[in-house]
Formats: C-alpha cells, sequence, structure tokens
C-alpha cells in the first residue's frame, strides 16, 4: 500500500472533494482520510504531478517530507478528535497522540513547536476555542452542553479560556453581530 499525505484536509468536505479529484482523474484508491490518501499499488510520477496540479488548485498541497507529514498527521488527529468524535477520549492528549502516531510525545511536541512556533496544547485549545464560537454561533446548545460536549471540566473553565483566548466572554461573543471565527486549516 501506498500512501499520500496531503496538507488542508481539515473536514468531511475535504475528505469529499479529494476523492472527486482522483476520481476525475481516473484513479482508484483504497481509502481518503484526513490527510492522507492510500493507494494500493505504487502510483507513477505522472499521476503524482496530476493529482498535486489538481489538489493545489483548491488549496491542498501533497507532502513530502517527513517532519511535514508528522505535522499534518498531528492536526488532522486533533481536528477529527473536535470536529468528529466530540473531543470523546478518555485519555490525555499527550497519551492520545502518541497511540495515534505512535511515536513519543515529547518528539512529537518538540518538532510540533519547533515548525509550527505554537505547543500542541495551545494549538489544541485553539482548535477548542473555533469549535465553541462555531456551536455559539448556531445557537443551538446551552454553554453547559457546549463545555460537556468538549469536555471542559466546568462552565467556567470554558468561559476563561474563551476569554482568554479571544478576550471576549462566550456570552458577548455571541451577542456580537459579526462572528470572528477563522477557518481551522489557516489555524
Amino acid at each position: 500500500m501506498i500512501k499520500l499525505h496531503i496538507k488542508n484536509m481539515v473536514c468531511k468536505r475535504c475528505i469529499l472533494v479529494v476523492k472527486s479529484e482522483l476520481e476525475k482523474l481516473g484513479l482508484n484508491y483504497l481509502s481518503v482520510e484526513l490527510g492522507e490518501v492510500t493507494f494500493q499499488t505504487e502510483i507513477s510520477q505522472k499521476d503524482k504531478i496530476g493529482i498535486s496540479k489538481h489538489l493545489e488548485a483548491l488549496g491542498f498541497e501533497i507532502l513530502n517530507d517527513t517532519n511535514s507529514k508528522t505535522i499534518e498527521k498531528i492536526k488532522s488527529s486533533l481536528i477529527d478528535l473536535i470536529q468528529n468524535k466530540n473531543n470523546n477520549t478518555k485519555d490525555n492528549l499527550s497519551n492520545y497522540l502518541k497511540e495515534k502516531l505512535h511515536q513519543d510525545y515529547s518528539k512529537l511536541s518538540n518538532l510540533f513547536s519547533q515548525i509550527e512556533g505554537i505547543s500542541i496544547e495551545k494549538y489544541f485549545i485553539n482548535l477548542k476555542i473555533e469549535k465553541v464560537k462555531e456551536l455559539l454561533f448556531y445557537d443551538e446548545l446551552s454553554l453547559s452542553e457546549i463545555a460537556y460536549s468538549l469536555n471542559y471540566s466546568s462552565v467556567s473553565h470554558l468561559s476563561h479560556q474563551f476569554k482568554k483566548v479571544t478576550g471576549f466572554s462566550p456570552t458577548y461573543f455571541k451577542k456580537l453581530k459579526e462572528n470572528k471565527r477563522k477557518e481551522i486549516d489557516l489555524l
């Protein structure tokens, strides 16, 4: 099996877009997940160039070096945890990433900080806050429900972290006419 690692795949729609582009190119794949495409057999250099051109036009990028692949795996794993699994893990973040990526957490943490200029924990907090903004914007859940769904120990903890990151309380943010959400792939 051959895997291509792709940067900026952050949601289920990204997966659908990548699948669609691969199908347009007539390429058969085994699976497409956040950050990677798996093929049964080796793909030609010509096909890789074609994939790269098609995906770059849509804001994606094929990763070639090991460090970039590892960083993208960390980001994809954390985004998946927040977006699709509602931060539903019994383990702490370091154990989750260690098991998910099969690497020592301190190595992952040092690499991430060195390349991204931010700690994994800070990045994860930023992801959680963006998810809180999204949920506040849709106004379907109470603050208590949001705190619970994202594994905050309390509404107070969520509020404190939210204010520290955004400068606003969740209640004030909710009242703003122009919500200042960020695209997850830009975090």
